[in-house]
């Protein structure tokens, strides 16, 4: 599998199991209804947030990304949806560096 699309399942996969786990922390601790939420999405985002710094490291390497935006990538697997974010941004300059080539083609 290509680095790239590696890293974008796995930053988008990992938002979304942040998601189940934020949803799981308030029935837990706010409405005080269950703990599976907590217990599965835990588990899950867990997985997840390992899986995303591998994958950031892996593209960084493959795509000789500076230290700084290999540092912010690996950053924004800490704040809840950051890797979208971040996902988004890459994504975007990615293509901005890769079409004037391909116009002069």
């Amino acid at each position: 599998m290509e680095a790239f699309r590696f890293f974008r399942i796995t930053a988008v996969a990992e938002a979304i199991s942040w998601t189940g786990l934020l949803v799981g922390m308030f029935l837990k601790y706010v409405t005080e209804t269950t703990e599976a939420g907590v217990w599965l999405f835990g588990r899950l985002h867990g997985g997840l947030f390992i899986a995303y710094l591998v994958a950031t490291l892996w593209v960084a390497r493959s795509e000789r990304w500076s230290l700084w935006r290999t540092a912010f990538g690996l950053a924004s697997s800490i704040p809840p949806l950051t890797t979208l974010i971040f996902e988004r941004w890459v994504a975007k300059r990615r293509r901005a560096a890769t079409e004037p080539a391909a116009a002069t083609a």
